[in-house]
């Protein structure tokens, strides 16, 4: 099916963190019900009455994947999946999502023996503000990297360093390398690495380069964080950041809830929030036969 306007914002909106938080909270998501039928995949073909709450995301994501259609969350399943998952593992990587770096929010960076970013740019999006984003990424980051659309890519290339990875999602859900990144620790700037951080992390990188902190008021701290910071070897930062950030924000507890998930959805388990008693409630959710979720929004 080809979606119109309305039903390709309902499609958009299945994957929205309103209707993760409702599954893992309830057991099911009136948002669900209500967007599944707005998205017109049930009953033309698609999706049937026998299929599952499984398998109507799974047919929802294969829309939104098409050339031309794709949102941020399909860039950010791609990147989970391709990345994340298909080269590392979560014993010895981590994902962070909409990462504060300066004046921007990153939208994924990857923890592993590096921090690399990957500022999305979709088939929907404007390149408006991709500089100034970049320039906030280096000061945080060591490896920088934008991945965007094919239609995009010409004008990312002239936009953003040499030093600036770039990276295609082809029209077969692969993502090709345009051009690798450096990596250049040497370039991050310690005071903006400390206000992208909580201040137990900051005082953990602290104990890491042997740095003594006071024992002072709360409201001190932050200003003597900075004046220690400021004084800090960049690369030595940045090292110490990516090992407390793998400690502090590990994702190794997800490995078997993501397993039980259709695929996608990773993206999302991975980015959310939800205490374990709800990894159960979703996966009894998307495990409900779509003729009954549907009734989830009268109930």
């Amino acid at each position: 099916m080809t979606p119109n306007p309305q039903q390709l914002s309902a499609t958009s909106r299945l994957f929205s963190p309103t209707v993760f938080r409702e599954m893992a909270v309830r057991g099911r998501s009136p948002a669900f019900s209500r967007l599944f039928k707005l998205s017109g995949l049930f009953g033309v073909g698609v999706c049937g009455e026998h299929d599952t709450v499984k398998e109507g995301f799974e047919a929802a994501f294969k829309v939104l994947a098409r050339i031309g259609l794709r949102d941020d969350y399909v860039y950010r399943a791609a990147i989970a999946e391709k990345v994340l998952l298909g080269k590392h593992s979560l014993n010895m990587a981590s994902m962070l999502s909409e990462f504060r770096a300066g004046g921007s929010k990153a939208d994924v960076v990857i923890l592993n023996g590096t921090a690399e970013v990957y500022e999305i740019k979709s088939d929907r999006d404007s390149l408006s503000r991709l500089e100034d984003q970049v320039s906030d990424y280096e000061k945080v980051f060591a490896s920088v990297n934008v991945i965007t659309s094919e239609k995009h890519i010409d004008n990312v290339m002239q936009m953003v360093p040499g030093d600036t990875g770039i990276m295609c999602l082809t029209s077969r859900f692969q993502i090709e390398m345009v051009r690798d990144a450096r990596d250049r620790p040497d370039r991050i700037s310690p005071v903006t690495v400390l206000g992208s951080l909580r201040v137990n992390e900051a005082k953990m990188i602290l104990e890491m380069l042997g740095e003594p902190f006071p024992d002072i008021p709360n409201t001190m701290q932050y200003a003597v964080l900075r004046e220690i910071f400021a004084k800090q070897d960049p690369a030595s930062v940045h090292r110490a950041m990516v090992a407390t950030l793998k400690e502090t924000r590990s994702l190794a507890a997800l490995k078997n809830f993501i397993g039980r998930l259709p695929r996608s959805l990773h993206a999302r388990a991975l980015s959310a929030r939800i205490n374990r008693s709800g990894h159960g409630r979703l996966v009894e959710a998307v495990s409900t036969p779509l003729s009954e979720a549907a009734l989830w929004s009268a109930v």
